[in-house]
């Protein structure tokens, strides 16, 4: 229970629905520590933490803090600051649903004796015929979170409960007030990566790695030809597909096409030349499939939380993916999650490890 809306209406319905509910509330980061210079928000604040506690005592079931800022540190902050030195851009809610939260949640339900472990995850659950458990996407389509749930184990789904995927947040907000949560209703939802609550990352990243803008200070702009063009601020302060804030003017706008870490470079190029056919895809979690035909198969792949989707051919090589559009698609970014559909299901997901420029 993060104290938010969507996990306290989780909590509430499955109370209804006559469960033995537990709360739990997870301690992941402590904002303070960071160096951050504004009030802690979100759900590891005080505020957030006095909020989900306050539901638990007046529905009548019991609440607890799990303080995992240590193991939230080490496997989830320690990868995202590693990703950017690596020229890579991470995605710690992934990594923090895979490796952190349902890990955690696991191991305290078995401490109370819990069967199920649920979340306000805007998803839904499948099974196959042979009992393989998978993600569907949530009804509603504005909300869906499927995406970040790709890299959840079989033996986590059989444990999991998503009360929000068959409903829509205009539904859930009416139930909410239905039931007294005006609070939560009129409570602003957070867009931020938690541990970084200013949305500032390059300052994240400097007061995380001391003598940073030192190390990497002066690299070089260059053109898709290698010619150069001017320098950056250094190659962890930039994404694929940036325009904004490059700190240089070059008279027509230019992105970030790709990063060289090795050689504190940064790649720009015109909008095109963020264009892709093909990418290959690493440390894959098969959700619906047990795993991926060695004739290969159709499916619509996601680059990104809000991307539509765009249909593509996976043929396996080796233990990644080769994935090739049927359509270019835009600033794919190494680090980032690809997570493969077929209508509503998720059949797996992976991380991106490259992918490669359209040729003329």
């Amino acid at each position: 229970m993060s104290g938010g809306l969507d996990s306290t209406m989780t909590a509430a319905l499955l109370h209804e629905e006559g469960f033995e509910v537990v709360g739990l509330t997870m301690k992941t980061w402590d904002y303070a520590a960071s160096g951050g210079n504004k009030k802690e928000t979100g759900c590891c604040s005080l505020d957030s933490i006095n909020d989900a506690r306050e539901v638990a005592v007046t529905l009548g079931f019991p609440h607890f803090i799990l303080d995992i800022r240590e193991h939230f540190g080490e496997s989830v902050i320690d990868y995202f600051v590693d990703e950017y030195m690596a020229g890579r851009t991470p995605n710690p809610c992934v990594m923090c649903n895979t490796h952190i939260k349902w890990d955690a949640l696991l191991r305290r339900a078995d401490q109370l004796s819990c069967d199920y472990i649920a979340t306000g995850h805007y998803a839904r659950l499948g099974q196959t015929e042979e009992g393989r458990r998978f993600v569907l996407c949530g009804d509603d389509t504005n909300k869906d979170q499927s995406y970040v749930l790709w890299g959840l184990s079989q033996s986590s789904l059989n444990r999991t409960l998503f009360p929000m995927g068959q409903y829509t947040k205009q539904t859930i907000r009416q139930m909410a007030q239905d039931r007294g949560y005006r609070n939560l209703v009129t409570k602003p939802e957070s867009y931020e990566i938690c541990f970084v609550p200013d949305n500032d990352y390059r300052g994240f990243l400097k007061r995380r790695v001391p003598g940073l803008e030192e190390q990497v200070r002066g690299g070089e702009f260059v053109n898709p030809q290698g010619h150069p063009m001017g320098l950056h601020q250094g190659y962890p302060f930039y994404t694929v597909g940036q325009r904004k804030g490059l700190e240089t003017a070059f008279g027509t706008p230019k992105y970030v096409v790709s990063i060289d870490a090795e050689h504190n470079r940064v790649v720009l190029g015109d909008l095109e030349d963020l264009d892709r056919k093909t990418m290959r895809v690493g440390q894959v979690n098969w959700q619906k499939i047990q795993s991926l035909p060695s004739e290969g198969l159709d499916a619509v792949v996601k680059i990104r939380y809000k991307d539509p989707g765009t249909p593509a051919f996976l043929k396996p090589e080796g233990d990644q993916v080769h994935v090739e559009f049927m359509a270019p698609v835009r600033a794919i970014a190494p680090g980032q999650a690809a997570v493969f559909y077929h209508e509503d299901t998720v059949l797996g997901g992976g991380w991106i490890i490259n992918s490669e420029p359209m040729t003329a």
